[in-house]
């Protein structure tokens, strides 16, 4: 294991939580290729956080950005989650249908004078800045063919993790005005995921370490439209090596969803449960019985990353693990 980063707290915060609303937890994965086992880790620790409290697990297909979504992507992976006993609650959202409700959002935004339009090519932004400077927030350009930026003024760089505990990330990206709808009209990440989670209900978000980065944004579009804040809890991301996500533009292999017991056992060793305890189930139901009840965030390992092993496209724990 690489990387350890260790936290104020390591006890899972969750525990002594005050929730309010009952428990909606969700997997969103992009469509861009099949799911790799960086994904299955995200999808199988987000699900057993929402069953383990008697709560909602939803899926939802990020695909608002069509250009990237690859062909037949969506049904892949939700076989793949299916075939690995992942079911999920309620139905299927698809982010590429949305647009309308985005566009409302967008509004109250506006209404809020927390928008501006912005002309910069990202090779203007580089010649200035590392990263974007707010050029463009007094300029009074018109929406209709510009990117739309929010302004970020409210500092969420101090915020409360389920695993990691009372994290600050003070970035030039997490400070940022982040661009919400692009000047093609497609709108950004930022944007699609807080409107879906607010309008789908998510109160608790775990999702892989590489996103921690994003929540200061995201909880000030929170506050900016008035909407109660998720709790985030952001586990160890898999890498095939040091600051090398495994990622699907990488060309991260497909997992084999016939070997579906061996990758659940293989992804509950990575999220730091007893292998040997399940080494004698044979089936998923069996297995996502067994670590629902014996889930525990804080036996995940304290290190912001973990190796996999990758040969022949199949997946392996490295000797060291």
């Amino acid at each position: 294991m690489t990387n350890a980063i260790r936290s104020h707290h390591t006890q899972d915060l969750d525990a002594n939580a005050d929730e309010v609303r009952p428990y909606r937890g969700r997997f969103a994965p992009s469509p861009t290729g099949p799911l790799h086992f960086g994904s299955l880790l995200c999808a199988l620790a987000s699900y057993l956080h929402a069953k383990q409290r008697n709560g909602e697990w939803l899926v939802r297909i990020e695909d608002i950005d069509t250009p990237r979504v690859e062909k037949d992507s969506p049904e892949k992976i939700l076989s793949a989650l299916q075939a690995h006993g992942l079911r999920w609650d309620l139905d299927i959202v698809f982010q590429s249908q949305r647009q309308h409700i985005y566009n409302t959002y967008l509004s109250k935004l506006e209404k809020a004078n927390s928008l501006y339009a912005c002309a910069c090519t990202r090779s203007q932004i580089k010649l200035r800045s590392p990263s974007y400077d707010g050029y463009c927030r007094s300029a009074g350009l018109p929406f209709m063919g510009n990117s739309v930026r929010f302004i970020h003024t409210t500092n969420n760089s101090e915020f409360s993790d389920l695993f990691w505990g009372q994290q600050h990330i003070n970035t030039s990206v997490a400070r940022e005005d982040p661009v919400l709808r692009r000047a093609d009209d497609i709108f950004c990440y930022h944007m699609a995921v807080v409107v879906d989670d607010i309008e789908q209900g998510i109160t608790h978000i775990v999702r892989g370490g590489d996103l921690s980065e994003a929540t200061p944004v995201q909880l000030s579009l929170y506050q900016a439209l008035k909407e109660p804040t998720p709790r985030y809890m952001h586990i160890p991301m898999v890498v095939k090596r040091a600051n090398v996500k495994l990622s699907k533009q990488r060309g991260a292999p497909a997992i084999d969803s016939t070997k579906a017991v061996d990758n659940l056992k293989l992804a509950l060793a990575y999220l730091g449960m007893d292998r040997g305890a399940i080494a004698h189930l044979t089936t998923t139901a069996k297995i996502l019985h067994w670590a629902i009840e014996h889930w525990q965030p804080k036996l995940m390992p304290k290190q912001s990353e973990l190796l996999i092993s990758i040969e022949n496209d199949v997946y392996s724990a490295p000797q060291s693990m």
